[in-house]
């Protein structure tokens, strides 16, 4: 049994192609009366090193009154000449069955039903004012996750259970986020073929056509932007994805190129065509440093939904799922290029909440106003705002997920006489008992298969917290394959890399450290069984660069290396001219995933990552994981200086 960990957070690192002299947002947090309000210049904390501005914004009339008002201007008096609501979501990650750790939340039968309500009222005309009303459904990627569930969808095939609700909730544009990506380019083909009649599938700064699985949908089913007729009027979807999909997801032979100039190109086109609404539906994982830090380089965008960072946008009386608390006024505005405020929303994970953002235009298709009916609306099974799940889903989606997901859980495979920490915040920044399970199972089986698979046994092993996924502490107790799977959902394989120098070996435990301290903490961080290391916070970190993969700032908090035998590999942060070291890791690791820099040859074993988990606690643990095999807080593998908290 698990006891989730609360809380949202977003994947760290955004690596935007943008000028170095490129000017810093104003932010306004806006209510849902008004866009006009005096801005406060805020200083960016970004990689792009922005520098902050003064720029005035442009004037926007306040949003009109609510729908109990018997008159539909807005307090100057100018009434709409087309109002366009925007249902938006993002970050689904198969959580199909509903919200992690409360079930009366989320689920995307429930979600089904209340899209269908939603897109009903919005094209309602309740005041009989006759202005016509358009509709748009998007979702900001991430559209499915590793796991359990989406194991579910593996294990049937096309259609995989997320294609079936997707294609039943009908959207108008479905922007690619990292996750998508987690299993590969034919994967997201298969559940791209799951579709009836599959919608746009968006993103302006991938070229898909240099991808043999995804090239036959480029320009047709996979585009950089989108135009919807709605109400009478033309409005222009644009797509962008985070660029650092390239070693933190696996895009294949896709081509990735910068988000600013394939943006703007986009906005180009669309204007030139006539086009004067324009929304950008982006997936570049850290608000600060992607949606803030783009719309000031910005020209003509009329409103941004932002996915990947987790980000809840809402306000005073929104309706919340118990534990969330909002992160962000809904909207929150954000000056483009020439200080027109741009109102950015998004929403949290897993199904819980589908925003609704209200725009009103004038005749010319400026923005006018926010209206006041926007916010995040909660996916609830319970009063006051319960919603009945969707028949038809419960029948083809809930229903089969369920029962696979029971029967992982009904299937143990070891018991634990203590907690087994695999919390994000843990993994991925100090050592875990979880942790070390995780990374002695890759050596293990990496030396039980070596004879089959004609290569040296392993010396040592890296894991990154990364791929480590549960987010919670198993308790005491009975440790299930539903568990494992929980820990380790990704299709990576279980990897042998031969013949590593000493120097080469440090890189890589520099890399796992780079980005720690003050410089946050990502999924690069290891986890590590056959050594144990030291490492200063203090000292000077590696830099890579992030297009290239070069090194461009060698490493220096790597202080002590010694492997399990007693060999000395760093001592006070200098090589040793030893042997090599044949490591045990992930075949995304192996192949350049959050940036390791390990030597291009390597072996693939035939063993998922879970499947080594599974196998060792249940055959080399004889089932019973103990405080002298998972001692809490580690055996002291990895010790920080300073210490970590």
């Amino acid at each position: 049994m698990t006891t989730k960990a609360l809380g949202l957070a977003a994947l760290a690192g955004l690596a935007l192609s943008v000028a170095a002299n490129a000017q810093s947002p104003n932010r306004t947090n806006l209510d849902r009366t008004s866009l006009d309000r005096a801005t406060e210049t805020t200083q960016q904390a970004s990689r792009l090193g922005d520098t902050p501005n003064t720029t005035t914004h442009h004037t926007l009339t306040p949003a009109r009154p609510s729908p109990a008002d018997t008159t539909n201007t807005n307090a100057l008096g100018t009434p709409p000449a087309y109002i366009l609501t925007v249902l938006h979501h993002s970050d689904g990650e198969s959580q199909l069955l509903g919200a992690p750790g409360n079930d009366d939340f989320g689920n995307v039968a429930r979600f089904k039903t209340l899209m269908d309500n939603l897109r009903a009222d919005a094209l309602a005309d309740p005041l009989n004012d006759g202005i016509p009303r358009g509709v748009v459904v998007l979702t900001s990627g991430d559209n499915y996750l590793p796991g359990p569930e989406f194991n579910a969808s593996l294990a049937n095939g096309v259609p995989y259970f997320d294609s079936i609700a997707y294609d039943a909730i009908g959207y108008d544009a479905i922007v690619l986020g990292n996750h998508d990506f987690d299993f590969g380019p034919q994967t997201l083909r298969d559940f791209i073929d799951g579709f009836t009649a599959p919608p746009a599938f968006l993103s302006s700064n991938l070229d898909f056509s240099t991808e043999p699985a995804l090239a036959p949908l480029a320009g047709t089913t996979l585009l950089p932007s989108v135009v919807v007729n709605t109400g009478g009027q033309q409005v222009g979807i644009i797509g962008a994805t985070t660029p650092d999909i390239r070693f933190i997801a696996s895009p294949g032979q896709t081509t990735i190129n910068p988000v600013l100039p394939a943006v703007q190109a986009e906005v180009t086109k669309l204007t030139g065509m006539g086009v004067d609404k324009i929304i950008l539906s982006s997936h570049l994982q850290d608000l600060a440093a992607g949606e803030f830090a783009l719309i000031p380089q910005l020209d003509d965008v009329d409103a941004v939904v932002a996915g990947g960072s987790g980000t809840l946008f809402a306000n005073a009386g929104d309706l919340l799922v118990p534990g969330d608390t909002a992160s962000a006024d809904y909207p929150t505005n954000i000056n483009d290029n020439d200080g027109t405020p741009v109102p950015v929303v998004g929403t949290a994970d897993d199904y819980k909440y589908i925003g609704r953002l209200v725009l009103e235009f004038d005749a010319n298709g400026e923005l006018l106003a926010v209206a006041p009916t926007s916010g995040p609306v909660r996916v609830s099974g319970i009063a006051p705002d319960a919603v009945a799940e969707d028949p038809t889903l419960v029948n083809d989606v809930l229903n089969p997920v369920a029962a696979f997901v029971a029967a992982l859980d009904a299937h143990v495979v070891a018991t634990t006489s203590v907690d087994l920490d695999g919390r994000r915040s843990s993994v991925r920044s100090f050592e875990t008992n979880l942790g070390n399970l995780v990374a002695e199972s890759q050596l293990w089986t990496a030396r039980q298969l070596a004879d089959d698979f004609n290569v040296n046994p392993a010396d040592v092993a890296i894991a990154n917290g990364g791929g480590i996924r549960i987010d919670a502490i198993i308790d005491d107790g009975d440790v299930t394959v539903l568990d494992t799977f929980d820990t380790l959902p990704f299709s990576n394989f279980v990897t042998v890399v031969e013949d590593v120098t000493p120097e080469n070996f440090k890189e890589l435990l520099e890399n796992a450290v780079s980005t720690q301290g003050g410089l946050g903490s990502t999924g690069r961080f290891f986890q590590i069984a056959g050594f144990s290391v030291i490492w200063d916070v203090n000292q000077t970190p590696m830099i890579i660069d992030d297009d290239t993969g070069d090194i461009t700032q060698q490493g220096e908090r790597i202080r002590q290396v010694i492997l399990d035998d007693g060999t000395p590999v760093v001592i006070g942060g200098v090589v040793l001219p030893v042997r090599s070291i044949n490591i045990a890791t992930v075949n995304f690791l192996a192949g350049g995933g959050d940036e390791f820099p390990f030597p291009a040859e390597f072996t693939i074993l035939g063993t998922t990552y879970q499947q080594a988990l599974e196998n060792y606690l249940r055959d080399a643990l004889r089932g019973n994981i103990s405080a002298a095999t998972a001692a809490e807080g580690g055996n002291g593998r990895i010790r920080a200086i300073p210490a970590a908290p």
